[in-house]
């Protein structure tokens, strides 16, 4: 029998868009998402995003907390590269990501060097600041939505029961890491995060608005960069509606308080099906 009682088993960020990200104890819930999720990003010389579809190197980038920002570490670096939180000074530029163009602050030449002289590739590193209000996809938002760097909702949330499911129809033994969710549960059927309309965790509100459409990032594997066919090839074979592989709901969260907080093993209470 399935267990019906769904369970936060794991809390990602993704300070970088598409570099490694941190697995969380808990986290603070923000308009925008988990707390420092996605509001950092690698644009080209013409101010563009890049992520892993154009350089499947970038997963091999880790990223750790320190006492006053991050600390960035590869292989091919002889030193790591220490960026703060947040920064409200520097230049600034409007920066495009997928459809959307706005305001970011660009770090150091130090910075933007650093990661150029590993992946070989003329990049800059950029930060949305608080003052940039990027709107959410206005056809799925519930009110006045807003979302860091993440391609186009604050929160994604996939069950444990979906990647286990995947595995046991390709034969595969993929982690759940390839599909680079903020939020993990244990329990429920597979893809019972499809039917999630409303539900809160420790007394905060969330609404899932539309099912997640992957892309080849989901190919790449994380530990390696390597990358190949799955596992979208078996996907496709029962998870595509109308052209588009879904795996995972896209999430925004509702009015949040400062004590708005998701924990491991914090229960999931739904409020509201699809």
């Amino acid at each position: 029998m399935e267990n019906n009682f769904l369970t936060i088993s794991e809390i990602n960020i993704y300070p970088v868009k598409s570099l490694g990200g941190i697995s969380l104890n808990e986290s603070k819930v923000e308009k925008r998402g988990l707390q420092f999720d996605r509001r950092w990003l690698l644009v080209d010389k013409e101010n563009m995003f890049i992520t892993q579809r154009e350089i499947n190197e970038l997963c091999l980038f880790k990223i750790n907390f320190t006492n006053e920002g991050f600390i960035i570490s590869n292989d091919k670096a002889s030193e790591d590269l220490i960026i703060p939180f947040g920064i409200d000074t520097g230049e600034k530029s409007e920066v495009t990501i997928w459809d959307d163009t706005c305001e970011a602050i660009h770090y150091s030449d130090g910075a933007n060097k650093w990661f150029a002289d590993i992946v070989n590739y003329d990049c800059r590193l950029v930060y949305m600041p608080d003052t940039t209000l990027r709107e959410a996809n206005k056809d799925f938002a519930i009110a006045d939505d807003i979302v860091s760097f993440a391609d186009g909702y604050p929160i994604l949330i996939i069950g444990q029961s979906s990647l286990d499911n995947y595995n046991n129809i390709s034969g595969n033994n993929f982690k759940m890491n390839r599909f680079r969710p903020n939020l993990v549960f244990t329990g429920g059927e597979a893809h019972v995060e499809d039917t999630l309309r409303k539900f809160n965790i420790n007394g905060t509100d969330f609404y899932g608005v539309k099912t997640c459409g992957r892309c080849v990032i989901t190919t790449i594997e994380q530990e390696t960069a390597v990358s190949g066919k799955e596992p979208l090839k078996t996907l496709a074979e029962y998870r595509t509606v109308n052209n588009s592989i879904k795996f995972g709901m896209n999430v925004i969260p509702g009015p949040l308080s400062e004590n708005s907080i998701v924990r491991i093993g914090d229960e999931i209470n739904v409020m509201e099906t699809i």
